[in-house]
Parts: structure tokens; sequence; C-alpha cells
């Protein structure tokens, strides 16, 4: 076995495979993959093989997409059969927000490239005769999926990974990982050893086993998931067609057919078993193609109502139960990017619909080690986006939770219930008692809005009962004052000698010169690609408070990790609370609190001081992110309730009012500040989001310098609007298309209903020629979108300045 690689890839099921196929073809030919059994010998092989297009996030939609159009042409490509079955697919709807989400996936699946129709029971009938349709409003219909044989078509991206030189060894066991001194790895085989630049855990099942080798708490549970393949049916004996996979969330699963039988897989809705757990929680090294006794009791109540939808499935003998072990994640989405504190240690795992998702994982991810970026968003799949509170007791809920919910429709505004309260301010309580809505972001519980009690709110894609209530907080900030607790922001003391030279070279907007100077300004990767958006504070010349997304604390930490020994990074993200208070009465209400002058000849907007307010020492910050005249207050943790308290007590007579994170979106669209990983996100550079004036390519060599200049002067291949949109019911959630007559020239990126002006109004990338004429298909209706030329309130930032 060769004693040094490029790479060395720990796992040969789907994802690890499609990852070595794809860093070959990207030209990293010197790729090394162990498996310690056969290849496919984990999860693959006794996987159904679902491929569906239909999935509601736009980013992993366009993973299965390429998934998709790889399989037909394995063999083509490879000479090896893959098993590929282009039945296509039809998800069933039985209310009438299901039949919204369908649409919205329709209004963005012709950016991502796979045909889709939202279709009526008669056209279900005509492709499925044998479907019960009674209750079903519509389907959504994807004629480009199917399902492929799972082992066929990870050896034939094996076949083609070592056509292109990759080399696969099995039979050899890792058992160990460690970093070398040089920062290469060292990966231990049975082997002998192997020193390697990059090293990837595709380890499937046994995924956080490898990663706490070198300290990482991989959140994965491994759960069991049934399907069951009848005996062959004469309805199909005769029949030369094929049909459709069946998705019914009514019954929580799958059903299709199998050459000529039927095969029927279940999401129970509860009572699922974590995969192994009564045998000590963790399958020995030396399981290999391993499948539980089937319970059929314990899916029983969704297979019955599969089988109603499917009689001639019923009236079948059941020939096999297959029972194994899926990884899920806390989110259902893989492991893809980047592990938190480790130098080019990568995680290509935790896919619980790994067949369908590891042909795309493995383009993008090969795409992000080979040059740096991927050419989608991969936000929604970095490793980053779970951070110390996902241990494992969260992990286990929320991965049962994901299970038992596989097939409940994603609607706005809907809350995980599991895995709740891990990370929490003094305030949360308080905020509570008040009728404050929680949501999670990075395990932080933040207040969405405040609602009077026994409120209810009616899930759906369109304006809900929540939208005068979130229409009154936005009339609070815009007219009198609000206060909000946004102590979820990651932020960090970056101090020393050697601190301001650091951000410099990290950054591309010049920082700060004078003590308490503010700036906006963006960490870019060598390709000038947009990585993260900060707010940096300079406190004195060789200390600085940095900003960022809660997020992005990972990432951030990653970036901030290059520091040398005149610099010291303590991340102060659970030391500090953050209260915003923002209107034109916010320093009427501030100003008695303090002996600081918090006028602006004394304190300008963005500048930032530290100062005492009602007795806690803190940090203020004039800048927000709702465009009114107020300050970010970083008070201590602690002190973070008594703060509160003092600043409500002082508002009451000036009508202070809560607001949460809806009211902020509303006010920031009327604003048109970008949102990171929405406007801001790993596909673009600063030139084509707009944001030329965050960018000083004269202040010297920094990171992405070089590529954003080398787009400068090509020319873009896509920009940046602002619009209003003329809705009346609905406005953009993210992903819709934007057309010009026939042609789709563009994608909504994010929107919102602006109270305080009236205006439904959204982002969007768009074709660098267009200027008019402009729609957005939003819920399945052409709406009219005028491009603006700047934001609809206060575009001279009077109010801000005030």
């Amino acid at each position: 076995m060769q004693s040094h690689a490029k790479a060395v890839i720990v796992g040969g099921g789907m994802m690890g495979v499609g990852l070595a196929y794809h860093l070959a073809e990207e030209g990293w030919s010197d790729v090394v993959l162990i498996e310690k059994g056969e290849l496919t010998s984990g999860s693959t092989w006794h996987a159904a093989g679902q491929c569906p297009s239909f999935i509601g996030n736009y980013n992993m939609a366009k993973i299965h997409h390429y998934s998709n159009t790889l399989y037909p042409r394995l063999e083509e490509i490879t000479g090896q059969p893959a098993g590929w079955h282009g039945c296509g697919g039809i998800r069933l709807a039985t209310t009438q927000e299901e039949v919204d989400w369908f649409n919205y996936v329709a209004g963005f699946a012709p950016n991502v490239g796979f045909h889709m129709e939202v279709i009526g029971p008669d056209r279900i009938k005509e492709l499925n005769p044998w479907l019960q349709t009674d209750g079903v409003l519509a389907g959504a219909w994807t004629t480009m999926d199917g399902h492929v044989d799972p082992s066929s078509a990870c050896n034939a991206m094996a076949v083609g990974a070592r056509q292109k030189g990759a080399t696969i060894i099995r039979r050899n066991r890792v058992t160990d990982i460690n970093r070398l001194p040089s920062g290469e790895w060292e990966v231990v085989t049975e082997q002998g050893n192997i020193t390697c630049e990059h090293v990837v855990n595709a380890g499937g099942c046994y995924a956080r086993e490898v990663g706490l080798w070198v300290g990482l708490d991989t959140p994965i549970t491994n759960m069991e998931h049934h399907y069951l393949v009848t005996e062959a049916l004469d309805a199909f004996k005769d029949w030369d067609g094929e049909l459709p996979v069946m998705r019914d969330p009514a019954t929580a699963g799958y059903y299709r057919q199998e050459q000529k039988a039927g095969l029927v897989g279940i999401y129970e809705h509860y009572g699922a078993q974590e995969a192994w757990e009564a045998r000590g929680g963790f399958p020995e090294w030396d399981s290999e193609n391993e499948l539980f006794e089937g319970d059929i009791d314990r899916i029983a109540p969704w297979l019955e109502q599969a089988f109603e939808r499917m009689p001639i499935f019923a009236d079948a003998g059941i020939k096999r139960v297959i029972n194994g072990a899926i990884p899920h994640t806390p989110d259902g989405n893989p492991l893809a990017g980047p592990a938190p504190g480790l130098r080019n240690f990568w995680q290509c795992c935790g896919a619980s619909i790994g067949i369908a998702q590891g042909g795309g994982v493995g383009k993008y991810l090969a795409q992000w080690m080979v040059y740096g970026d991927s050419e989608i968003n991969m936000a929604c799949c970095d490793p980053r986006r779970f951070g110390g509170f996902a241990d494992q007791n969260y992990t286990r809920a929320k991965s049962f939770e994901d299970y038992h919910e596989m097939f409940v429709t994603p609607l706005p505004g809907r809350e995980s219930a599991a895995g709740r309260e891990v990370l929490t301010t003094p305030l949360h309580e308080p905020l509570k008692a008040k009728g404050a809505a929680y949501t999670q972001v990075f395990g932080w519980e933040r207040p969405m809005y405040f609602a009077p009690e026994g409120f209810v709110e009616d899930l759906q894609f369109r304006r809900n009962n929540t939208f005068d209530i979130v229409a009154e907080e936005c009339r609070a900030v815009r007219e009198r004052v609000g206060i909000c607790d946004l102590s979820s922001f990651a932020k960090f003391d970056v101090t020393g000698p050697d601190a301001g030279a650091l951000l410099d070279r990290l950054t591309a907007n010049r920082l700060p010169k004078n003590k308490g100077g503010i700036c906006l300004t963006h960490v870019l990767s060598e390709n000038g690609r947009i990585i993260g958006e900060w707010t940096i504070t300079r406190l004195a010349d060789d200390r600085f408070y940095v900003l960022t997304g809660a997020g992005a604390e990972l990432q951030a930490l990653d970036c901030l990790s290059e520091a040398g020994d005149g610099v010291t990074v303590t991340n102060v993200t659970y030391d500090y609370g953050m209260l915003v208070v923002a209107g034109p009465k916010a320093r009427d209400v501030l100003q008695p609190l303090t002996d600081a002058d918090l006028s602006t000849p004394s304190f300008r907007w963005l500048s930032g001081q530290e100062i005492t307010i009602a007795g806690v020492p803190l940090r203020a910050l004039r800048v927000n992110y709702v465009g009114e005249l107020g300050w970010e207050l970083h008070a201590p943790m602690a002190e973070l309730a008594k703060l509160y308290d003092a600043i409500w007590a002082e508002g009451t007579a000036h009508g202070i009012a809560d607001f949460g994170v809806h009211a902020v979106n509303s006010l920031r669209m009327e604003k048109a500040y970008h949102g990171m990983n929405a406007e801001l996100t790993n596909e673009i550079t600063l030139i084509e989001a707009n944001s030329a004036r965050f960018y000083a390519p004269d202040k010297g060599d920094f990171r992405g310098r070089a590529g954003t200049e080398n787009v400068r002067q090509q020319g873009i291949a896509t920009k940046l609007v602002y619009g209003e949109v003329a809705a009346t019911d609905c406005d953009i959630h993210g992903g819709e298309a934007v057309m010009q007559g026939d042609k789709v020239v563009g994608v909504c990126t994010s929107g919102g209903y602006g109270h305080a002006t009236g205006k439904s109004l959204g982002f969007a990338y768009v074709d660098p020629e267009v200027s008019d004429g402009l729609e957005v298909v939003i819920l399945g209706e052409r709406r009219a979108l005028k491009l603006l030329g700047s934001p609809v309130w206060d575009p001279s930032n009077a109010r801000q300045k005030a």
C-alpha cells in the first residue's frame, strides 16, 4: 500500500465513493479510498435507492438534480451498469398548504434544472391507475428522477474513480487518524500507515466513531428504517410500463414498483428505533451487510394506510422485509464540508437520503476541496452549522424528530419541538411570559414575534395571522422605540500588537482607523467568493470587537485561527448578551440611564464606546440592522435582565415595544440590507452582490483580492437587484424563478413585506443585461417585479444619523 496521498477517504459507501469519483474527475488522481469491508457494505447496499428531485431546500435540490443526471449516464461513462430507473415521481398533497408548497418548489425547479408539474387527481390516476385518490388534492410530478440500484451505481462510480486514477482499497480497516507536526494527517490502517494532506470522514454509520479519533463529536444518530417488497403482482406481469415512485405524507412513506412486485417504505411518525440501541448502541467494527429483524407491528399503522392507497399491494404476500441502519443528522441534511477547527479534515457523512445525494455531494464537496469554493451555496451542508450545543442528547432528540417528520411539510414558521432551550439568555423566560414565540438558530433561542396569550400561528406559505402582530412591532420601531434580544450573535475579542494586521489580511474593507470606529466587512475565499460578513469595532489600537451571525461562529473561528503569536482571539459569544434598542425615541430612552453623552456630536453613527447604562458596564455600538436611530448594547450576559428591565421602565413613557426577528426581516428589507447565506454566499463575489463599496483594493493585499479583481476585470455573470413585487397575499421566500417573458433570467434570494411602506419587497440575482419586464413566480402565479434603485425606507440614512 502506498505511504503518501493527496487525500484519503475513510469509507466506501455511496458518499465516499461519490467523492472519490469527483475528486479524480477534478484532477486529484492521487486519492486513496479505504473501506474496511466491501464497497457498499454499510448502509448503501440495503437502501431502497430512491432519487427524488422534489425537496424543499433550493440548494439540496441542486445536489439531488445532479445525482439524477449523473446516474443515467454512469454506464456510458464507465462501462458499468448502474441500475437506473427513470420512472419519475409523484408526491401527494391532501391539504391546501401542501399544494402551496408544491407550487413553491415548482417555482424554483426551472433554476435547478428539473421538470416538475403540479397535477390533479385525474392525471395522477393516468400515471398510476391503481392508486386510490380519495382526499388527494394534487400531485407534485417530477419527470427526471426515479430510483437506482444502490450497489450498482456505487460500484459504477468506483470503476470511474479508478479509471481516472484514484486508488480504492477494500478489506482494510482504518484504526486511527493522527495530526502530524507538519500539518499533514496520518491515517493508520491494518495494512500500514498513509500520510496525506487531506482526510475525509465518509464513515457512514461509523462516522461518529471516526470523528472521535480527532476529537470531533459528529452529530449523527443511526436509525432503523423499514421497507418491504411484495410477491409478484398479477397486475404488473403483463404491463410494460413502470409506476412513478409515489410519496405520501398521509402514509408517512413511499411506494413504487420493484420489477413485477411492489415496494413500500415507512417512516413511522412515532416509536422509531435507534439502530443497535438494544445491542450496546454501536455496531462492532466487523459488522458488514447487517440487517435487523423486521418489526411489522411497529410500522403497521402506516403500512395499512399505504395499502389503502395501493390496494393491489395489500392483496400480495410480503416476500421480504428490509430493516437496516441509516444515519440522520439533527436537521436531516448531510455533513459535507470542513470539520470545525481542523485544517483539511473534511466530513462527508450523515446523509439519510444518501443514494440521492451521493453523486451531488461528491461533486460539490470535491469542488470545495480542490478549488476552495463550490459552485452552489453549501451552507445547508456545512458541518460547522452545528456547534458544541449539538451534543449526543440534542442530536438524538433532533434526529428522532427528523426521522418521525420525514414527510411533514416544512411550512414557514414551523418550529421543531425537540432539542429546545439548549442555549438561552436570562431574558428567555421573562420574554416568553410576555408572549415571545421562539425560533432556534445555532442552538440559540431568539424571539420571532410577541403574541397574545392563547395565540396559535396558522402556518402556511401565504401571509398568516402573524401579519398584524409583526406589523405592529415594525410600527413601534419606525414610530417610537423597540427592544429586541439578539444575544445569539457570535462575538470575538481580537487583541494584540498584530491584531489589526490579521483582520486587515482576512477582510476586504478598510479597518476603522480611530478608536471607536466601526466597519462592515466581508471575509472572502481566495477566489473572491463571500464566506462571511463581520462587523468590526476598534476599541483601541490593539483591541478589536468582531461580530458575525450566530450560525457563522465556527466558520469565523476557523478564519481567526490564522492568528500568530502577536494576536489573541477570545470567543466571548457566551459572555456577552446583546439588546437592540432602535427607533426615533431610542436616545430619549437611553440618555437618562447613562452619564455618557449620546448626542450625535459625541456618539456618531457607526461608532462604538465602552460606557455604563443603568449601572451595567457594556459596549454600545451605534449600528443596527433595522435602519433607525439606535444602539446595539453588548452587556455581560449575567447583567442582561437588569439592563432590559431598566430600559423597559424608562421606555414605557415613550411607547417602547418588544420586537422579534420577523420584524427585523421586514425592517431590513425596507432598508435593502443584504443577508448572509441569502444575498451573500460562497457562490458570488462582492462585485456581483452589488457590494463593491465594501471592497478596498487599494488597502494592500488581503485574501480574495486577486479573485475579486479578476471578476471586476472580466465582467459578472449575474447581478443582485432589489425590487417591489406586485403581491397581495404572499411574498418571496427565496428560490423563486425570475422570468422575462418565457425565459428564466434569475432567482430570488429573500423577501418580505415592508409594513412601514406597505410594499412586498425582494432580492434576486438576474442576468446582468436585464432591467425591466420582470416577473417572479410565487406559489404558481407570476407577479410583476419592479426594480428599485435605492431602499424604500430612508435611502439617505438620515434617521440612523439623527
